[in-house]
C-alpha cells in the first residue's frame, strides 16, 4: 500500500464529506442539531493530518495515519450514537438544539424569533435516504475511512516490495 495515494485520497474524502454536509445544511436548508455539527469535527480534524501525512517519510505517515484512523473511528462511534438516538434505540443528549441562521438585527426582533425557533432535535432524523439517516450514513463512511486510514498506518494489503523498500 502506497502512502501518499492513501492518505491523499482520504484527505480529499474526508473533506467532501464534511462539504457534503455543509451542502445539505446551506444548499438544501437542513438545519444540522447540536450532534450533527459535533460529527463534523473528526473531518475537520482528519483531512489536514492526512493532508500532511502525505508528504511524511513512511514512519511518521503511518504514525498520523494512525491518528487520523482514531479521529474518523471516534466519528463513527458518534454517529452510531446519533443514529441510534434518532432510531429510538437510546435517549440523545437532553439539552440538543443548535443550528444556524441569521442573528436579528435589534433586540426586539431577536424576542420576537424566540417565539418561533424551535431547536432541531437531535432524535428527530430529518432526511434518510435507504432507510439510513445522515447520522447514520456518517456513520458508515467515519468507519470506512477509519479503516483505510487503520490499514494503511498498520501496512496492511501491501504488496511484497521485498525487506529494503520504503512503503510509499
Amino acid at each position: 500500500m502506497r502512502l501518499r495515494p492513501v492518505a491523499l485520497a482520504l484527505a480529499l474524502a474526508a473533506a467532501l464529506t464534511v462539504g457534503a454536509a455543509l451542502v445539505f445544511e446551506h444548499g438544501f436548508g437542513y438545519v444540522p442539531c447540536k450532534l450533527c455539527l459535533t460529527e463534523r469535527i473528526p473531518y475537520y480534524l482528519a483531512a489536514p493530518l492526512a493532508l500532511v501525512a502525505a508528504f511524511l517519510p513512511p514512519r511518521p505517515a503511518r504514525a498520523l495515519l494512525g491518528l487520523v484512523a482514531l479521529v474518523l473511528l471516534y466519528g463513527a462511534g458518534l454517529g452510531v450514537y446519533h443514529a441510534g438516538a434518532e432510531w429510538g434505540f437510546w435517549p440523545g443528549p437532553t439539552d440538543c438544539g443548535g443550528g444556524s441562521g441569521a442573528a436579528p438585527e435589534a433586540v426586539g426582533d431577536f424576542l420576537k424569533s424566540l417565539e418561533s425557533v424551535r431547536p432541531v432535535d437531535c432524535s428527530t432524523a430529518a432526511w434518510r435516504f435507504l432507510g439510513l439517516s445522515l447520522a447514520g450514513w456518517n456513520a458508515l463512511i467515519a468507519a470506512a475511512l477509519g479503516l483505510a486510514a487503520a490499514a494503511a498506518a498498520l501496512g496492511l494489503a501491501q504488496p511484497s516490495t521485498g525487506p529494503h523498500q520504503p512503503g510509499r
